[in-house]
């Protein structure tokens, strides 16, 4: 799964107009990082948010998006964020 699209503004959705998920292995996959990782992150209030169904945790592609634009390292020119999780 991908989340790049046309758009990067919108999310795509599915046949009953649903955004896609990615579970923790799909987005340890995506951003080339071990599943245990995704895990600590939870354990220590970090990375995006997500939802829980059941034992099972799946994140929302528009929610991945946002946290990663958080994550972006400022440029020289702009002040230190001290607001990441």
């Amino acid at each position: 799964m991908s989340i790049h699209d046309d758009k990067p503004t919108s999310t795509p959705t599915d046949g009953w107009g649903l955004e896609p998920l990615m579970d923790v292995a799909e987005l340890a996959a995506y951003l080339g990082i071990p599943i245990s990782t995704v895990y600590d992150w939870r354990v220590h209030g970090k990375g995006p948010t997500a939802y829980r169904f059941g034992k099972h945790l799946k994140f929302a592609i528009s929610d991945v998006r946002e946290w990663i634009a958080q994550q972006r390292e400022p440029s020289p020119s702009e002040p230190r964020r001290t607001d990441r999780r």
